[in-house]
């Protein structure tokens, strides 16, 4: 009688260490799948969130230009979260530009080279630039060709009165500046500039992307505008393919007054 309730007393260790590690090596195997699995994708959404936040920000800070610009306020200031990148500020002086822009017609040039600017946000992690560009939010994934503009610039023509007008932002700094983590975007409204012309011929827009900025190339996302803002008014197919680093030009016809206003805006702080 006593060996047989020994012999019970080792089953019942035995039974209890089998479930206890069958129960432990479930735990693990859980564990692992979650973070073979469940990790990446949640910081997939964490990136895209951050990424959806800044696309709102730009936005945003478009809005504080447009109010500079076109409401004559003085001053703007607005605080934003800058998640996952920094926020930074290439004044138009700063060489290589993101882009340059060329408005003439067929005997006088009006805008020669204009360097806008922008306020750019680099995602390290998402891979993707969000810019905001002569009045313009548009973003740029790193990872593959093309851009798609999430914002489009104060630029339009009125058929009844064939007035074409064109709105220019110049963002200026005293220095390059950029920011991560809680920043306080301020900006003030510096020199404007109004040209009413009577132009002769066609006008015609050059919009340059910068070869040497290898990519930084928004011309997708700008020729997508132009088609859809003047595809109508134009005179000839536009010369050039976006997303090639070449220049692109666009010809609109019949305008017979051309509207072009200049703003700086002076980004003080972010």
């Amino acid at each position: 009688m006593m060996r047989h309730n020994i012999s019970k007393s080792n089953e019942s260790g035995v039974s209890e260490s089998i479930g206890f590690m069958l129960i432990f090596t479930i735990v693990i195997a859980g564990i692992a799948i979650v973070t073979l699995y469940g990790y990446p994708l949640l910081l997939q959404q964490q990136l895209g969130a951050e990424e959806k936040i800044m696309e709102k920000n730009m936005i945003v800070l478009q809005n504080d230009m447009k109010s500079l610009a076109y409401k004559t306020v003085p001053y703007k200031e607005t605080a934003l979260k800058i998640g996952g990148g920094s926020l930074t500020v290439y004044n138009s002086s700063y060489n290589p530009s993101s882009s340059i822009i060329t408005i003439k017609d067929s005997g006088t040039t009006y805008i020669d080279s204009f360097q806008p600017g922008e306020l750019r946000y680099e995602s390290i992690s998402a891979q993707t630039d969000i810019s905001l560009q002569n009045g313009a939010v548009v973003l740029r994934p790193r990872n593959q060709n093309g851009s798609t503009m999430l914002s489009e610039p104060r630029w339009f023509y009125d058929a009844p009165t064939k007035t074409l007008v064109i709105n220019m932002i110049n963002i200026t700094s005293d220095t390059i500046m950029a920011k991560e983590g809680i920043g306080t975007v301020r900006m003030t409204l510096g020199e404007t500039n109004y040209q009413f012309i009577q132009p002769t011929g066609d006008v015609e827009i050059k919009y340059s992307p910068n070869s040497l900025l290898n990519g930084l190339d928004y011309s997708v996302g700008w020729d997508n505008f132009m088609k859809k803002t003047f595809s109508n008014q134009f005179s000839t197919p536009p010369s050039g393919t976006p997303g090639t680093s070449n220049p692109i030009t666009y010809k609109i016809s019949p305008v017979d007054t051309l509207v072009i206003k200049k703003y700086e805006v002076q980004i003080e702080a972010i």
